[in-house]
């Protein structure tokens, strides 16, 4: 049962998204691509971190007056870098958290995609250790409230020999190692967490980590703009004979803190470590998706290609050496536990052609839950009995728009897990064996696919662009694709009704051929 919340929660997103595709286009709409976005950030802050590194004086006397004078000194220069730095960095979180609760309402973190949803959960952690100990290198009265703050956090802990806060009470205790230590640890988290993001995508084929160039420019034009417009600029410097008053905290980075301060340590432990053992416990929550069986190989119907190990969203198809007298090298083989069953590799199959002979149709690999050979009974029952002279069979994704309200006496339709795991060929067959006029490829937008590439591999395949193409002597005027999330089904059925004019309008195609069989590229 789907979570009334949740589903309009996500119909939100969809609507959002649908804003940003009509003020700045499909391309170039960064709610597809926040993870990307936040390795374009991380980038930014790294950069600007050495930078800024190089006038930095690790003493506990003059570290505020070295972070001072390129702020003020050098606005034009030195300032911007360091709000460069200071407003990358939010918008590393602002991106990260995003992305985080996208994947969520879009049912992106279980199944065989826990291993990334839980490899990112110690990145929030790396993230905040980054942010806080980089506000404490300016030492201001900022960074005093942050160090006491942090340092009584983790006394609460006991976990050390002597309590840490008692450095921050006494001034002469405050030497100059200790910012040479905390420099150190503010370098070092950072690649820890480069390294951390590297195994958050290993599972992931094609992970996307370099947005679109247009976001790249416009997205750093605005950081730099912000920068010279609103300068990051400190606090009176450090006193630890006195108490802060007044402060200006990045929220970004120390929410938390009022929380501490208003409840103490043990409830905003409690918040965050429970917070993030919930998050990485929910890919195994009751509430998850039942999981699909796994795609398997055969291994007669199996040349060693490589379709669908190239093919594959998540890296589940993998090409082995071949030990039997097939003649081939190489054969695919399938790792169950990263299987999404999205069909996606079926299309890719060179064996996956309903021209081939055979009953049933074989192909070298396949869904047990939906075989190629149930596609083609499915095709043929869908498509029996409409009448008109624009019939239309829309084939479209389960998580895109509901197909069955477009159902009628010249419409079909087949809904399929993922659009990506319907071949070209099929298109090609139920034209060339008149059993419709024209076809309409439906899938979620790109960027919203369920399996990531679905819609991508679909365009690239329709266009001649990727095996297996779609044949040249396929009509065009006869197909069209019509990406459409869940919330779009009126525009969808707009689509739907000019194509079945626009087929109305065509000459009546040649009479198939019936005396052989024609085989797909």
């Amino acid at each position: 049962m789907s979570n009334p919340i949740k589903s309009a929660l996500r119909a939100g997103l969809f609507r959002l998204e649908s804003g940003w595709d009509a003020l700045v286009g499909r391309d170039a709409n960064p709610m597809y691509c926040l993870g990307a976005m936040s390795w374009h950030f991380f980038w930014i802050v790294g950069a600007s971190g050495l930078y800024l590194f190089i006038p930095y004086d690790t003493s506990a006397i003059r570290a505020w007056d070295s972070i001072e004078y390129i702020s003020t000194e050098q606005w034009y220069w030195g300032g911007m870098i360091r709000g460069l730095h200071r407003y990358a960095s939010d918008a590393m979180v602002l991106t990260m958290m995003l992305h985080l609760v996208r994947e969520w309402l879009l049912d992106r973190y279980h199944g065989a995609r826990w291993f990334a949803w839980f490899t990112g959960v110690p990145l929030i952690w790396m993230v905040f250790a980054s942010g806080v100990t980089g506000y404490w290198l300016v030492w201001d009265e900022l960074a005093q409230y942050l160090a006491i703050g942090t340092a009584e956090w983790l006394d609460f802990l006991g976990i050390f020999g002597q309590s840490i806060a008692r450095n921050f009470l006494n001034p002469p205790a405050l030497t100059d190692r200790f910012f040479t230590l905390l420099i150190f640890i503010h370098i070092a988290v950072p690649l820890f967490l480069l390294f951390a993001m590297w195994i958050h995508i290993l599972r992931i084929n094609r992970a996307n980590t370099n947005p679109p160039r247009q976001l790249i420019i416009g997205s750093t034009l605005m950081l730099v703009a912000l920068s010279l417009i609103h300068p990051a600029l400190s606090h009176p410097p450090a006193d630890l004979g006195k108490a802060t008053s007044v402060l200006n905290p990045d929220w970004y980075f120390m929410a938390l803190y009022p929380l501490y301060d208003t409840k103490g340590p043990a409830v905003a432990w409690s918040v965050a470590i429970g917070a993030s053992v919930f998050l990485s416990l929910m890919p195994w929550m009751v509430f998850r998706r039942k999981r699909r069986a796994a795609a398997t190989v055969s291994p007669p119907n199996c040349n060693g290609c490589g379709n669908c190990s190239s093919d594959c969203p998540f890296g589940a198809v993998v090409l082995r050496p071949r030990q039997d007298a097939s003649g081939h090298s190489q054969i695919a083989v399938v790792q169950p536990d990263l299987c999404t069953s999205c069909g996606i590799c079926v299309a890719s199959c060179n064996r996956t052609n309903p021209f081939l002979r055979g009953e049933p149709h074989e192909t070298g690999i396949d869904l047990p839950d939906f075989t190629f050979d149930l596609m083609i009974k499915r095709v043929s029952a869908r498509t029996h009995g409409l009448v008109g002279n624009n019939r239309v069979l829309v084939i479209g994704c389960e998580h895109g728009a509901v197909l069955d309200h477009f159902k009628g006496p010249s419409v079909g339709v087949l809904p399929l897990h993922c659009t990506g795991m319907m071949p070209p060929s099929m298109i090609d067959y139920v034209l060339n064996k008149d059993l419709v006029d024209g076809v309409l490829v439906t899938a979620c937008r790109p960027g919203e696919c369920f399996y990531r590439l679905g819609p991508e591999w679909t365009e690239l395949r329709m266009a001649g662009e990727r095996v297996p193409k779609l044949r040249g002597a396929v009509s065009r005027d006869r197909v069209r694709l019509s990406w459409a999330a869940s919330t779009e089904s009126k525009r969808l059925a707009t689509d739907l009704a000019e194509f079945r004019v626009a087929l109305a309008e065509l000459p009546k195609p040649e009479a198939p051929e019936t005396t052989k069989r024609r085989v797909a590229e």
